[in-house]
């Protein structure tokens, strides 16, 4: 007598004719599909949707690396004729009146939006708003202002959509409109180098910083007093790392698993017990229950 591989079976089968199919099976059975439909689905895009975890990694500067600037400032109390941009860093660099890449509008009879793209070395340093590279002083300084963008790098867009907190344009916004017309505005910023690697190995570097704010009167030569609009930065060696990550097929699957394991055995507890109580009752009705 042979092998009989039916008895491997753990998956027993129950004829037809000895299952009773009742309204509250149905009902219940029907929840039961709905329930692993929208779970399945929610996995599905979890899946598919790549999760971005974030750690913390002290990486050496190089100082021959330069890092993007964007600067949009409206300046209301004076005139685009009277501002220009020096910048200066630790390195030696001091250029006064830089004007590649930078755009001055006016705004009505006295004011200036100005706007600039530049480079700056990694390395400490500073870029300035001030009248000292222009030809004509104007009769009064007040360098009140609105700064509508102070970023550094590339944009990182992704990390917005996902409602991470960033700090990469934490100055958008600020204003200074009232104090003393003669006072320079002093903005003292910690840069934090931050990267993002996708799933494809693509990487955007940007810079996130914090930042401090003092005004002082400045004098310069002969006691004259100079105001401007400064900008300071220092670079933070530790980076910020943000990575897409994916969790592995097999979590997946065995997470489908459980849904679909766990919803149909909590469902068919749930049945026997609705059934077993509507027996009960049923023969209370009748006065069979002894």
């Amino acid at each position: 007598m042979g092998f009989d591989i039916k008895r491997m079976d753990i998956y027993r089968k129950v004829p037809k004719d000895l299952t009773q199919p009742t309204t509250t099976g149905a009902i219940v059975s029907i929840c039961c599909c709905i329930f692993i439909a929208s779970m399945l689905f929610v996995e599905l895009l979890w899946f598919i949707s790549p999760d971005i975890k974030s750690e913390l990694i002290v990486e050496n500067n190089d100082p021959t690396e330069r890092i993007p600037v964007r600067i949009n400032v409206s300046i209301p109390n004076m005139r685009c004729e009277f501002l220009g941009i020096d910048i200066q860093d630790d390195q030696g660099r001091h250029e006064v009146g830089f004007i590649e890449n930078t755009v001055k509008t006016p705004l009505g009879d006295t004011g200036c939006l100005f706007e600039a793209k530049f480079q700056v070395n990694k390395v400490p340093g500073n870029f300035h708003l001030s009248t000292h590279s222009v030809d004509v002083q104007p009769d009064q300084y007040d360098f009140a202002h609105e700064i509508h963008e102070i970023s550094f790098g590339s944009k990182i867009r992704k990390i917005s959509a996902k409602n991470i907190r960033s700090s990469f344009n934490p100055l958008g916004g600020r204003s200074r409109l009232d104090g003393n017309s003669l006072e320079s505005h002093e903005y003292i910023m910690r840069i934090v180098p931050t990267t993002y690697e996708d799933l494809n190995g693509f990487k955007l570097t940007a810079f996130q910083y914090t930042y401090a704010y003092r005004s002082h009167i400045s004098f310069g030569h002969g006691g004259r007093v100079i105001p401007a609009l400064w900008f300071r930065y220092d670079l933070n060696p530790i980076t910020v790392r943000y990575h897409e990550d994916r969790p592995p097929l097999y979590h997946f699957l065995t997470t489908i698993c459980a849904i679909v394991g766990g919803t149909f055995t909590v469902a068919g507890i749930i049945d026997s017990c609705i059934f077993s109580a509507t027996e009960i009752l049923k023969k209370f009705e009748l006065g069979k229950l002894s």
